[in-house]
C-alpha cells in the first residue's frame, strides 16, 4: 500500500489513515468538483486505500501535514487556557524546573529565568507603590532588552497591564499613543534619543509619571525618575497572587498597536485568552525547550513578542534579543548563539539578501524560518542561499480571531484552507476562517439576493474573514465602539452573525493553496479592471537591477480611478539610472503585465518609508503622486511611441497627462 510522504512506517500510515476517517463529514464535500464528491462515494471514506484518496484528491498529503501540525498547537493551547496557563505560570514553572538556565542572551551575556524573575518581583513591588486599580495601563517604551521582559513580567505580578509605545515615534504621533492609552504611567528604556523625543512633548502630557532605565538622577531632567536607583532599593521578593486580583481569561494583557502603514497606530487589545494560545503556536513545528530562538524586530510588536517571547516561554527554551534589526550581523549572531528558529516580518528576508555573499551563508544550527511576509520572488532565494531546512509562513492579525499557516513548504503559500480541513480543524463555529467574494470597487462583498455572503471557489480571489468567540471578546482595539465596529462584516451566512474582516485579499489555488493578494485599498480600478499591487510589484521585482518595488494607484486629471505607479529602488552596486535599464523595465511590463495593470508613472527612490513590521507605506508615495513640486525623485511615464519610459519634466507635464496614457 502507498503512503502519504512523510510516514514513518506502517503504523504511522495506519494513523493518518484514521484520521481520514475520523472526519467524515457532509462539509467535506464542500467546493469538491462533481468528479471527486463521486469519487468519494466510491472509494468509501472508511477503509480506503490511500492509493485511491491521492489520485482523486492528491491534495490530501499537504491536508495531513497541515491538520496534524495545527491539531499539536491546537491540544496545548486548549489545555493551556483551561488551566489559566498564563506567562507568570510559564515563568515560575521554568524557575522551578531550572532556575539558572539561560532565558535571555543578550549582547554576549546571559541571564537566567531566576534572575529575570527576581528583577520582575522588583518591578512588581514599585509598581505597587503606584497604588493603581488593577488592569490599569502602565506605558513602556523601550528597545529590545532584557529590561524589556522584566518590566513587562513585574506589572503583570502587580495585576497591571503594559501598553507597548513604538519608540521610533516622535511628535504628534507619539503624543497619540500615549494619550490613547490611558497610561499614568510611562517607562522608557535606555537611550538617549527616547529621551529628547519625550522631552520635546513634555507638555502635553503634565500628569503622567515618567521612569527612565539605564540612567542616573543627576543625569535625567527633573520630571523623570531614574528606575535602576529605584529597583536597587528595591527588595526581589516575590508578591502575593492574590496582588493580581482575580485572574480571568478577559483580563487585559497587553495593548500592541497596529503597524499604521495607513495612518496612525491603533493599540490592539490582548486579553489572556489571545495571549495563552499564541504561547502554542510553535508546536506546529515541535519547537522544544532545547531550541534557541532569535528575536531581532521590535518586541513592541506581537509577532516579536506573542511569537518568539510566549512560545519560547512555554517550552521554557532560550531567546536571543537584538536591540535593532542588524542585517550585517544577523548571521553572526545567529552562528555564534547556536539559534534553531528565526522568526522574521515583512521585508527582513530581503534586506538580508541584500547582503554580500559569504561562503558562511548557510553555516548555521538554524531548523526552521518562522514568520509572515516573505514575498514569492525572494522566497527560494532566501532558502537556498541560506540553506533554511524549512520555511512556516503564517497569516494572521496582531487584532485578528484566526489564523491558518504553511506547514508543507510550498513556495509562496500562506496556508491552506481545503474542505477537508473546514471538517476537521476549522469545524468549531469560534475557529472558522471563510473567503469571501469581494467587490474591490465598491470595497465591499459581494452578496446574494438575499443579501448574505458569497464564498469563493478555487480558482478565485477573496476577502479574509474569521469567527468571533463571543465569549472571550473584549474589542479589537482600546477605543470608542466605532473603531471596533469598523472590523466587522455581518450578515455574513445568516443574518444576525458576524466575523472579523482582516481587509486582506487572498487567492485559493485548486490544491487549496492560500495566496497573499492585497490589503483592501492596495487593490485599485483603471480602465474598469481591478488592479492587483503585489501582483504587479512580483512582475517588477523579478528584474535583476531592481531592489525593491512599491506599487499604488495615483488620479489622472479627467480620468475615472487609478492609473498605477511604481516606487523602484535600484541595486546598490548598479543604481545608476540609464535609458537600457528604462527599455527593460518597459518591455517587461509589456510582455508580463496586461495593458490596464501596466505602471503609467515610475518614481526612483534610494530608500522607502517603511512601518516597524517591515512593510512599505504607501500613504505618503499615493499623497505625492507624479506632482514635480512635491518630489524631488526622477519621475518617468510610460512611453508607448518610444517603447521605453521618459522623463517626466515640467515641460512636458500638461502634455503627457492630458495624452492617452
Amino acid at each position: 500500500m502507498t503512503g502519504i510522504p512523510g510516514c514513518r512506517d506502517a503504523e504511522d500510515h495506519r494513523v493518518q489513515v484514521a484520521e481520514i476517517d475520523d472526519v467524515a463529514h457532509p462539509c467535506c464535500c464542500y467546493s469538491m468538483s462533481k468528479k471527486q464528491k463521486v469519487a468519494l462515494a466510491a472509494t468509501g471514506m472508511a477503509g480506503a486505500s490511500l492509493v485511491a484518496w491521492k489520485a482523486f484528491f492528491p491534495w490530501i498529503g499537504d491536508d495531513i501535514k497541515t491538520i496534524r501540525a495545527l491539531s499539536k498547537a491546537l491540544k496545548v493551547s486548549r489545555k493551556n487556557i483551561m488551566e489559566g496557563r498564563s506567562a507568570l505560570k510559564m515563568l515560575e514553572e521554568n524557575v522551578a524546573r531550572f532556575p539558572k538556565k539561560t532565558y535571555i542572551i543578550f549582547e554576549d551575556r546571559h541571564f537566567s529565568y531566576e534572575y529575570v524573575d527576581a528583577m520582575a518581583n522588583r518591578v512588581a513591588n514599585l509598581a505597587m507603590k503606584w497604588d493603581l486599580p488593577l488592569h490599569t495601563p502602565v506605558a513602556m517604551m523601550m528597545e529590545n532588552e532584557p529590561a524589556f521582559l522584566w518590566t513587562f513580567f513585574g506589572l503583570r505580578k502587580a495585576g497591571l497591564s503594559a501598553v507597548f509605545i513604538n519608540f521610533h515615534l516622535k511628535g504628534n504621533p507619539l503624543v497619540h499613543s500615549l494619550k490613547v492609552s490611558e497610561a499614568p504611567v510611562l517607562i522608557i528604556g535606555q537611550g538617549d534619543e527616547h529621551l529628547q523625543s519625550l522631552q520635546e512633548i513634555m507638555s502635553e502630557l503634565p500628569d503622567m509619571k515618567k521612569y527612565a532605565i539605564g540612567s542616573q538622577q543627576a543625569d535625567l531632567p527633573p520630571e523623570f525618575i531614574a528606575m535602576d536607583e529605584v529597583l536597587l532599593r528595591t527588595l526581589p521578593v516575590p508578591l502575593s497572587p492574590a496582588c493580581r486580583g482575580e485572574q480571568s481569561l478577559l483580563d487585559p494583557v497587553c495593548y500592541i498597536y497596529t503597524s499604521g502603514t495607513t495612518g496612525l497606530p491603533k493599540p490592539a487589545v490582548i486579553n489572556q485568552a489571545k495571549a495563552i494560545s499564541a504561547s502554542a503556536f510553535w508546536h506546529i513545528f515541535d519547537f522544544n525547550e532545547n531550541d534557541i530562538a532569535y528575536a531581532v524586530t521590535p518586541l513592541y510588536h506581537s509577532a516579536s513578542f506573542l511569537i518568539s517571547v510566549y512560545n519560547t516561554l512555554d517550552q521554557g527554551a532560550t531567546v536571543v534579543l537584538r536591540r535593532k534589526f542588524s542585517a550585517r550581523h544577523y548571521w553572526e549572531d545567529v552562528r555564534k548563539h547556536k539559534v534553531t528558529v528565526i522568526q522574521y516580518i515583512g521585508e527582513l528576508c530581503r534586506y538580508l539578501l541584500r547582503v554580500p555573499k559569504s561562503d558562511l551563508d548557510g553555516v548555521h544550527n538554524v531548523r526552521v524560518a518562522f514568520g509572515n511576509g516573505l514575498r514569492v520572488d525572494i522566497w527560494e532565494e532566501f532558502k537556498n542561499r541560506f540553506k533554511i531546512p524549512r520555511i512556516v509562513e503564517f497569516f494572521g492579525a496582531t487584532e485578528g480571531t484566526g489564523v491558518f499557516t504553511n506547514v508543507t513548504n510550498t513556495v509562496g503559500a500562506i496556508g491552506r484552507m481545503s474542505p477537508l480541513m473546514r471538517a476537521t480543524i476549522y469545524r468549531d463555529i469560534n475557529f472558522q476562517i471563510h473567503f469571501l467574494k469581494f467587490d474591490n470597487s465598491a470595497e465591499k462583498p459581494v452578496r446574494d439576493k438575499n443579501g448574505l455572503c458569497i464564498p469563493i471557489k478555487p480558482g478565485e480571489v477573496g476577502l479574509v474573514i474569521s469567527s468571533v468567540n463571543e465569549q472571550l471578546y473584549t474589542g479589537f482595539y482600546k477605543g470608542p465602539k466605532e473603531m471596533n465596529e469598523k472590523k466587522f462584516v455581518r450578515d455574513v451566512f445568516k443574518k444576525g452573525d458576524r466575523f472579523f474582516s482582516f481587509g486582506d485579499l487572498v487567492y485559493l489555488d485548486k490544491d487549496y493553496n492560500i495566496y497573499f493578494r492585497d490589503r483592501i485599498g492596495d487593490t485599485f480600478r483603471w480602465k474598469s479592471e481591478n488592479v492587483s499591487t503585489s501582483e504587479v510589484a512580483n512582475v517588477i521585482s523579478r528584474i535583476p537591477f531592481i531592489r525593491d518595488v512599491n506599487v499604488y494607484g495615483v488620479t489622472i486629471p479627467g480620468e475615472d480611478g487609478r492609473a498605477g505607479m511604481a516606487a523602484i529602488m535600484l541595486k546598490h552596486e548598479d543604481n545608476q539610472i540609464t535609458d537600457d535599464k528604462l527599455r527593460t523595465i518597459y518591455s517587461v511590463c509589456q510582455k508580463e503585465l496586461p495593458v490596464y495593470a501596466r505602471p503609467l508613472f515610475i518614481r526612483f527612490m534610494s530608500e522607502f518609508i517603511i512601518t516597524q513590521t517591515m512593510k512599505n507605506r504607501k500613504v505618503e508615495l499615493v499623497e505625492e503622486g507624479y506632482d514635480l513640486q512635491k518630489v524631488d525623485d526622477p519621475i518617468y511615464f510610460y512611453d508607448s511611441k518610444n517603447k521605453t519610459y521618459s522623463p517626466l519634466t515640467r515641460t512636458n507635464y500638461e502634455g503627457v497627462l492630458s495624452s492617452k496614457l
